[in-house]
């Protein structure tokens, strides 16, 4: 099937990824439809050229509809609810989010003939490892009910594929996806904010007092929790290079990442040689689950799908973020205003 003839579904294509990853579609001639239910979506986000339906994937029927009216040929799959925290607190509005809204998307998809999906997977699958880098055989045992959500999502795409042959399906654990659109475009606009570097912008911004570390006295180099962070454009590349490569019956699982990780604190230095700020710090306590380091083995993924990432530098992923807040300090509310 020719690029310019595939038309891609994208779920929650209103949110952080999701947009991006439309972006990235419409640039390279797919066609577009997205839908999402504007719970924590933007839709000033959407590219212009996407056709968007305001809709909640637990709407089957619904979606039915608007799959077969776009002769949607392939599904990349990100609406769900994803604060760890939050999640304890209301496990069963993430299991009924994820888990059910994916088994919506998937009848969906059975009734109109569409076989291609790729899943928005995460680490939290992994749990606790006991060692890194992580790789794909790693024990899954997640310590939360949103790990546990996805792990069980991953468990159904498995027995769906297995109940019909002509099924494919990619799940990609993302690690820490951080950055901007490199043209100032699309950026990161959570409510609340738990990542640490559209924080550190904010504290940049002085929208925030100072940036909280929780934990100094892990047995790391500097006594920060360690992360891999991977692009947000890199990883909506792995989503199109994983969509194209898809073979009728095939069930496969990458991570993505960058394969090295970076930590706490070298983050906040890389953000204060960005915006030439310095940050009042805050040592709090650790948080409850939060290993001393999680980063990728990401080998299989370059040797299978030939996916690299552009971006390993934090301050090349730092200097993307900082180029949106300095344009959007106020986030997608100041588009929004002016379209009223």
């Amino acid at each position: 099937m020719s690029r310019d003839k595939m038309n891609v579904l994208v779920t929650g294509g209103a949110g952080y990824i999701g947009s991006h990853a439309v972006k990235l579609l419409v640039e390279q001639g797919y066609g577009v439809t997205v839908v999402d239910n504007l719970f924590r979506g933007h839709r000033p986000a959407v590219h212009s050229e996407a056709t968007f339906h305001k809709l909640d994937i637990r709407e089957t029927d619904r979606l039915s509809q608007v799959i077969e009216a776009a002769h949607i040929d392939a599904v990349l799959h990100f609406a769900a609810f994803a604060y760890v925290g939050e999640s304890v607190s209301k496990p069963l509005d993430y299991y009924d989010n994820n888990v059910g809204g994916t088994i919506s998307l998937l009848k969906a998809m059975h009734r109109t003939g569409v076989r291609r999906l790729v899943f928005s997977s995460t680490c939290a699958t992994y749990g606790e490892p006991a060692h890194v880098p992580i790789s794909e055989t790693c024990p899954q045992s997640p310590i939360s009910p949103y790990g546990r959500s996805k792990h069980i999502v991953e468990q159904v795409l498995r027995d769906y594929c297995g109940a019909n042959p002509a099924a494919s399906v990619v799940m990609l654990r993302y690690f820490n996806v951080a950055g901007c659109a490199e043209d100032g475009s699309l950026g990161e606009d959570h409510t609340p904010e738990t990542h640490l570097i559209p924080i550190l912008m904010d504290v940049a911004l002085q929208r925030r007092e100072s940036v909280t570390v929780f934990g100094t006295d892990y047995p790391t180099d500097d006594g920060t929790c360690v992360r891999d962070y991977v692009h947000v454009e890199d990883l909506c590349t792995a989503h199109l290079i994983a969509m194209e490569a898809m073979e009728p019956g095939a069930i496969r699982a990458y991570n993505v990442g960058i394969g090295r990780g970076y930590s706490v604190r070298q983050v906040i230095d890389a953000a204060m040689r960005v915006t030439g700020r310095t940050f009042p710090i805050v040592e709090g306590e650790r948080r409850a689950g939060d290993p001393p380091e999680l980063f990728a083995d990401a080998r299989l993924i370059r040797k299978e799908l030939g996916w690299y990432p552009r971006y390993e530098s934090i301050d090349e992923i730092v200097e993307t973020a900082w180029k949106w807040f300095c344009k959007h300090p106020h986030g997608y509310a100041e588009r929004t205003a002016s379209t009223k």
